[in-house]
Formats: structure tokens, C-alpha cells, sequence
């Protein structure tokens, strides 16, 4: 591990030391939000870079075994920056479910605040159209239907067809 961390960056080695427990836990939401997203960063660069050393190593070592050894630095680093993805990941998690339950919390007692007792129903009523038509069986209006119909019908035998 000392030996890993010895060849890490100065930026590498800052987010390592930024993810200690006994710094993580008095860190709000959105500063693990920030933290987990550069985390997360570091661990895909590494993750690619091993990625594209081993695919390009494969041919030249004669397989991928022979290649497995050579690639060891850059699997290390991805391998640590996804543990420290992973602690970051379920601070997080009970973080956001820490401000989740409080909104909740915040709703209902808004809720219970503003309720008040439903007035006794008022007498039903019957509700009318907004727009009545004068002339319901208009010939104008029949037409318009048989011609609905009549395009419903040939669209229904197209799909029957085919």
C-alpha cells in the first residue's frame, strides 16, 4: 500500500488523504456529492488506462498472461481508487437518505400545518356541457360521422390486410 502511494501524484495523493474516515464523516451531502464525482474520475482514468496497456501489451508479451504482470501500477491504482469510490459511495447513500427523510419529515408537518377539516359535501349537482350543440342531427353532422367511420373502417381493413 506505502509503495502504491508512493507513486501517486500530488492530486491522487490529496483525494486519498481527503477520503480518510475522520474526514469523510463531517462532510454534508453535497461535499461527498463533489468528493464522489472526483473520486469516481480518477478511478475511470485509471480503469482506462489499464484497460488500453493491457490490450495494447497482449500481442508483444504473447498473450494475456504473459501481458497480466506488466500492467500491475495502473490495476493497483484502479483497484484503490474503486475502494475509496466505494467508501465515499455509501457515505453518501446514508447522507442522501438522511436528507431525504428530513424533507419528509419537513412535508408532513407542513401538511398536518395547512390541513383543515373538509367542508360538509354541497348537494350534487348536475354537470352540463360547456358547449351544447343546437343541431344535434344535422346533416352537415351525420355526414362528418359517416365519414369518421367510413375512414376508421378502410384504415382497420388496411391493417387486416397486411
Amino acid at each position: 500500500m506505502d509503495a502504491l502511494l508512493g507513486t501517486l501524484g500530488e492530486a491522487e495523493l490529496a483525494i486519498v488523504r481527503e477520503a480518510q474516515l475522520d474526514r469523510l464523516i463531517g462532510l454534508d451531502e453535497d461535499e461527498l456529492l463533489a468528493l464522489h464525482t472526483r473520486v469516481r474520475r480518477h478511478r475511470d482514468k485509471y480503469v482506462k488506462q489499464y484497460r488500453r496497456q493491457a490490450a495494447a501489451s497482449i500481442e508483444p508479451a504473447g498473450g494475456r498472461g504473459k501481458a497480466h504482470p506488466r500492467n500491475s501500477r495502473a490495476r493497483a491504482k484502479a483497484e484503490l481508487f474503486e475502494s475509496i469510490l466505494a467508501g465515499v459511495s455509501r457515505l453518501l447513500a446514508i447522507a442522501a437518505q438522511a436528507s431525504a427523510d428530513a424533507l419528509h419529515a419537513e412535508r408532513l408537518a407542513e401538511e398536518r400545518e395547512q390541513s383543515t377539516p373538509a367542508p360538509p359535501p354541497a348537494k350534487v349537482t348536475r354537470l352540463t356541457p360547456q358547449r351544447s350543440t343546437s343541431r344535434p342531427n344535422s346533416p352537415d353532422l351525420q355526414k362528418r360521422r359517416a365519414a369518421t367511420r367510413a375512414a376508421n373502417a378502410r384504415r382497420q381493413a388496411r391493417k387486416d390486410s397486411a
